[in-house]
């Protein structure tokens, strides 16, 4: 059993959590990611480790209200405690070899970001981070980002905080003004990372993008987070969650990611009624 030892709304639809996993945060990496279940008999969901502290042995991890599983996990509390999370799995950011680099986060896209900023200051890595969010309600994890880069760039789309554009505006900008980076890590959601990749390859820039929005079971084994990258099949869970993103099919992946919506608007109505009949 996995204690959830701190619960913190970050706005109103994501939240944080920081669980007592001691095996998990001895060996997590940033880009990593970890498989739970909020009950004994719930659903398996996969989500990005957000950051870990070894001496305390805490993982922290950070998600979106959107689905069944999430607004279970978000109805638990503090000394709860989850009967599964297992990891740390998936291939870890690689850090070494680079000497300043893009970071773009888009929405909860940067609850994943984060860390790999945070990987690459601690290596002495030049970071530039550019992080943008629908508005200012929905902001997260500014001063952490500040905290460990050179620059930051604060996007939202309405211009209620930061400059009003999208985060490939901001990136642009900063490679016309002479930035060289030697990678763009782009991650966020699909369409925002494609984007990211259709601007980086007018500029010959290496762009590395995570493909976790679109896993599901997290062993390869289901085939949910099946993509196309450089003409081959890849499974984002065990391949991945990291990939070139100038060799990726966006398109197709985007497809796949379609198919379940109405699925998912089912369960998430499902559970809504049965956590209001437990409150009642």
């Amino acid at each position: 059993m996995f204690k959830i030892v701190k619960k913190q709304p970050l706005n109103p639809t994501v939240t944080k959590m920081v669980i007592e996993a001691p095996l998990v945060a001895k060996k997590a990496k940033a880009g990593q990611f970890i498989i739970l279940r909020a009950s004994a008999d719930g659903e398996r969901i996969p989500l990005t480790i957000a950051g870990y502290d070894r001496e305390a042995g805490t993982v922290d991890i950070i998600f979106q209200i959107v689905g069944g599983t999430t607004m279970e996990l978000n109805a638990m509390n503090e000394g709860d405690y989850l009967p599964d999370f297992v990891g740390p799995l998936g291939k870890a950011t690689h850090i070494e070899g680079y000497k300043k680099v893009a970071i773009v986060g888009g929405g909860v896209g940067c609850a994943i970001a984060l860390p790999v900023a945070q990987a690459m200051h601690a290596a002495g890595v030049e970071v530039h981070s550019i992080v943008g969010f629908r508005c200012k309600d929905l902001v997260i994890l500014e001063d952490e980002f500040n905290a460990c880069s050179d620059k930051v760039c604060m996007m939202t789309d309405d211009g209620t905080y930061g400059t009003k554009g999208l985060v490939t505006n901001a990136l642009e900008q900063l490679i016309l003004d002479g930035n060289e980076y030697d990678v763009v890590i782009a991650i966020g959601p699909v369409i925002m990372m494609k984007f990211v990749c259709m601007t980086t390859k007018k500029y010959n820039v290496k762009t590395v993008i995570s493909m976790n929005p679109i896993m599901v079971d997290g062993t390869g084994m289901c085939g949910g987070c099946r993509l196309t990258v450089g003409g081959e099949t890849k499974f984002a869970c065990v391949d991945g969650p990291e990939f070139d993103g100038h060799q990726v099919d966006f398109d197709e992946a985007m497809k796949r990611g379609a198919m379940y919506r109405d699925f998912e608007a089912h369960k998430r109505e499902e559970t809504c009624n049965l956590l209001k009949k437990e409150v009642e």
